[in-house]
């Protein structure tokens, strides 16, 4: 767990640090809509606004898809049906932001501005309607997981009492699943108020704007704003410099964030209590002659709403097939870019998957070293505690880990722009994932290798080489690729930290100053001039060079869960 630890000492000494350069007015950064630098001026009001209506309007259009696909999913369909279609879901939520920011500018933009009769379309419900997309398949994994973790006892008693299936649902599985359901749905806000890339494509940036009545409000939804995440993801961090109060006023805004992403994570982490597991079958009027067709009415709702998570995902691909169909010539993979927009993207990829692999070999001993300690050696208490600490390193903004690899290793440590540097802001992304996935496959061990172990008289070490790590292999390699799968799309972090859009070598030749080209900020770079023809077509070939290499990590990942799903013997 240092790894764990060293990451939350590193990204708060950083925030605290930054604020104790200059003085900050909490009541008026909190309380004040004006955000001026040139006025000292520090409020965040707008922008807190911005981001909870962005949330707000996510969680709106999100919950009720996402939560009746995935009742769907659990109650409706039969496994052979239910795991291709979960499967989609999986890749839906592979998706790199940066895919998502550019759907949002070809297709949620110009929807936007033609309902609202503005020009452009950047504006907070662009802003929420892309983040919806992007919580859904969150929501709906991890309902299925709680639906599937209801005893069949409790659906089989409610069956034997003629009840319809719509009640069964209602009655006897919801109240048990709720608190895991409820738990999916403060995740996707964790990541709905992290995000920074797809929003800044699409929200349009504007300071201050705060309503002050009804109609405002209304008018404020279909036209420009701010978030927290996309105040950080702009120029002002590079201008901020890193010491005074402009800079402490972005650590102090950093830190609200950091605060409100933390507290939506623990809590939709929290077990349900005992209590709310317990709860009987509620009674129904056996004698209503609208049963029957409230029933129907529910099942074609439900499976509806699990066709979206679906024609999303087709949707998604054959845009991003019809406008990147340049990456279909291998000449796009294989040769280098040529001015602003010209070429193919080779050193691109060629520095992806450099930091993918560095971040492998940092990431793989860190994490599985924290999923032994959480799975094995802590106790059941302790187990919880660095468990939910893991899953809330996981929901960090990957936007304050960006600024903080800026500060540390780009301006204090004198490493200017470095490819190792953007390796290890993006190992805090992977280290959970690994993390979590060994420590689920080692309480999933059968008792009796841990007894036949005890037995044969194995040290902790012994009984670590010789039972656990040939036992966890897969699940670790499985988390390492989903993690890897996530690092691939991740933009913010590489920003200010590692990547150049023009300029820098396919392989660098050394750690200081020594910057790499990576595909999602290439994307997000061309995504930016969406008014030159030739940057919009090689960012949509570039996007599907990234989605098809996230693809490859996320399809191995899923084919070695179902190849090892279930297995009892790994041991040596």
């Amino acid at each position: 767990m240092f790894s764990v630890a060293l990451v939350l000492t590193v990204l708060i000494g950083y925030l605290v640090t930054g604020i104790a350069s200059g003085d900050v007015d909490w009541l008026a950064l909190i309380g004040d809509p004006t955000w001026s630098p040139d006025n000292a001026a520090f409020g965040t009001l707008a922008m807190i606004y911005g981001s909870a209506v962005v949330c707000v309007l996510a969680l709106v259009l999100a919950v009720p898809v996402g939560w009746s696909a995935a009742i769907a999913l659990s109650e409706y369909l039969p496994p052979r049906l239910a795991r291709p279609l979960r499967l989609s879901i999986e890749l839906l939520a592979a998706v790199p932001s940066i895919v998502y920011g550019l759907i949002g500018i070809m297709v949620v933009r110009p929807f936007v501005a033609a309902l609202g009769d503005v020009p452009g379309g950047d504006s907070l419900l662009a802003a929420g309607i892309v983040l919806a997309v992007m919580i859904m398949p969150t929501i709906v994994a991890v309902s299925v997981d709680a639906l599937a973790a209801v005893p069949s006892r409790y659906r089989e008693a409610a069956y034997s009492l003629g009840l319809t299936r719509r009640e069964v649902v209602r009655s006897a599985v919801l109240p048990q699943a709720r608190a895991g359901m409820r738990a999916g749905v403060l995740l996707g806000l964790a990541r709905a108020l992290g995000e920074a890339i797809a929003v800044f494509l699409v929200i349009g940036r504007a300071d201050g704007r705060l309503p002050k009545s009804f109609g405002e409000f209304l008018s404020s939804l279909v036209h420009p704003g701010q978030t927290l995440t996309t105040k950080l993801a702009g120029p002002e961090p590079m201008l901020a410099g890193t010491s005074g109060p402009y800079f402490a006023a972005l650590c102090g805004l950093g830190v609200i964030l950091l605060v409100l992403v933390a507290a939506a994570t623990v809590w939709g982490t929290r077990r349900a209590s005992s209590r709310s597991v317990k709860r009987g079958l509620r009674a129904h009027r056996a004698t209503s002659w609208l049963r029957i067709p409230r029933d129907r009415l529910t099942t074609l709702l439900r499976l509806g709403a699990l066709l979206l998570p679906g024609t999303l995902l087709v949707g998604m691909l054959a845009i991003l097939v019809t406008r990147g169909s340049s990456a279909l010539n291998p000449a796009f993979w294989f040769t280098s870019s040529a001015g602003a927009a010209g070429g193919g993207v080779r050193d691109q990829i060629v520095g992806t998957l450099l930091l993918l692999a560095t971040t492998a070999l940092i990431a793989l001993p860190l994490g599985y070293g924290a999923g032994v300690l959480i799975g094995a050696q802590a106790s059941a208490r302790t187990a919880r505690v660095l468990e939910t600490l893991t899953v809330a390193i996981g929901g960090t903004p990957t936007i304050l880990l960006g600024l903080a690899g800026y500060v540390i290793f780009s301006t204090a440590m004198g490493w200017g722009r470095s490819w190792l540097a953007g390796a290890v802001v993006l190992v805090p992304v992977v280290v959970p994932v690994i993390a979590l996935t060994t420590a689920g496959r080692i309480r999933s061990m059968p008792s009796e290798l841990t007894e036949s172990a005890l037995a044969l008289g194995l040290s902790r070490t012994q009984y670590i080489r010789s039972v656990v790590i040939p036992y966890t292999w897969p699940a670790t390699l499985t988390g390492l690729l989903l993690g890897l799968a996530r690092a691939a799309g991740e933009t913010a972090p590489l920003i200010f930290t590692a990547t150049v859009f023009f300029g820098a070598p396919a392989l660098p030749t050394g750690i200081v100053d020594s910057p790499v080209q990576a595909l999602p900020t290439h994307i997000f770079t061309l995504s930016q001039d969406s008014g030159a023809p030739e940057a919009v077509t090689q960012a949509w070939g570039s996007a599907l060079v990234l989605v098809l290499i996230t693809a490859v990590l996320l399809s191995l990942a899923v084919a070695l869960r179902n190849r090892f799903e279930g297995a009892r013997r790994w041991t040596t």
